[in-house]
């Protein structure tokens, strides 16, 4: 273990260097490549030192224990000990956590598509209360949310809405909200007053660089249609919306957001790429649930993964079998606590398979 942490300060003090070198400065596209590395390691190195300092710092009060005779001094050093080796086990743990090796897709940005499944009307409503609860999460993390394509439901929400999120480390967050969610609660459309069943699907999808998905332009067939929802008159007067078909695979994408028509085409062909490669990072998933006792993060986007009670004011995750109730603030955005713990339970697998030795 020390090993491969002196290895990594090392590294960390390398890259700090490079970092400061004028022609590495000079070319952008390194100079964020090496920032963003430095970053990464500096987590390591600081939870690391702090490790160093209180295993030192056990070390001098057991060297107390062993020659001090003041009594006094003794049950101090006693007593400073104990509380070092609870840190000590603590700090221990954290730093397992950050040598787990991470996915490679963990730093993309994504794509959420969000669309209203059983239940009819009340599904829609609920489509809408996920995407405000993901554009709030994504707001209070400081990510850049855009509206995609959205296609509303005929008493609110969205039959469909598909968000674009751009930040750091989006999809190793949000990659374990893929799958279905289920809402128990009285509809607004409901006059009687029961409590009704609804779930839609929530797909969270890795956006593709350029290079690594190429798609040839004759296997694409464009049309090209009126835009639906708000924008005013412009909306109901232009083509402007834009609906790609990958014939190959038969992946259908639309785009609607922009004004323009070369910009909505734009966009759709990133999310046709998207999706494309998705297909692959899907089946790097499954690989991964087929070696695993339990999962978290699958490719299988037809499993139940939450249940929010209004009634109860509850949100369980299925999964790691957790139940939370602030159900308002939950909604509000206040995710957090669920895809931090979501995120443990995953690298807990990732240790049970041996990626770290400690």
């Amino acid at each position: 273990m020390f090993t491969q942490l002196e290895n990594l300060k090392g590294k960390f003090v390398e890259v700090g260097k490079m970092l400061s070198d004028p022609a590495t400065m000079a070319d952008m596209k390194r100079f964020t490549q090496l920032n963003k590395e430095y970053r990464e390691l500096e987590k390591i190195v600081k939870v690391y030192d702090d490790y160093k300092l209180i295993l030192s710092n056990i070390d001098n009060n057991k060297q107390i224990l062993e020659t001090e005779k003041d009594e006094e001094f003794r049950e101090m050093a006693k007593g400073e000990l104990a509380e070092l080796e609870v840190r000590k086990d603590k700090v221990e743990e954290e730093l397992k956590q950050l040598l787990v090796p991470k996915e490679p897709e963990d730093e993309r940005d994504v794509l959420i598509e969000i669309r209203a499944g059983t239940g009819g009307d009340e599904a829609s409503l609920f489509a809408g209360d996920l995407a405000r609860m993901y554009t709030r999460y994504c707001e209070l993390l400081g990510w850049k949310v855009t509206i995609v394509n959205a296609n509303e439901g005929t008493v609110g929400g969205f039959k469909e809405i598909v968000l674009e999120v751009t930040g750091e480390n989006v999809y190793g967050k949000l990659k374990f909200e893929s799958g279905v969610h289920r809402v128990q609660r009285i509809p607004e459309t409901e006059a009687k007053g029961r409590v009704h069943t609804s779930a839609v699907t929530v797909a969270v999808l890795p956006e593709a660089d350029e290079v690594e998905v190429y798609i040839n332009p004759a296997d694409i067939k464009l049309d090209v249609f009126r835009a639906s929802g708000a924008g005013g008159q412009h909306v109901n007067r232009t083509e402007s919306a834009v609906r790609l078909t990958h014939i190959p695979t038969g992946t259908v994408v639309e785009c609607q957001a922009e004004r323009s028509q070369h910009k909505n085409r734009e966009q759709a062909m990133k999310m046709l790429k998207t999706k494309i490669y998705e297909e692959a990072v899907r089946k790097h998933e499954n690989e991964i649930a087929a070696r695993r006792k339990t999962l978290v993060s699958t490719g299988d986007r037809s499993a139940k993964i939450r249940t929010y009670n209004y009634p109860q004011g509850r949100i369980t995750d299925h999964r790691i079998n957790m139940s939370m109730y602030n159900l308002d603030a939950f909604m509000n955005g206040e995710i957090g606590e669920m895809i931090d713990a979501l995120a443990v339970a995953e690298q807990t697998e990732k240790l049970k398979e041996g990626n770290v030795v400690f």
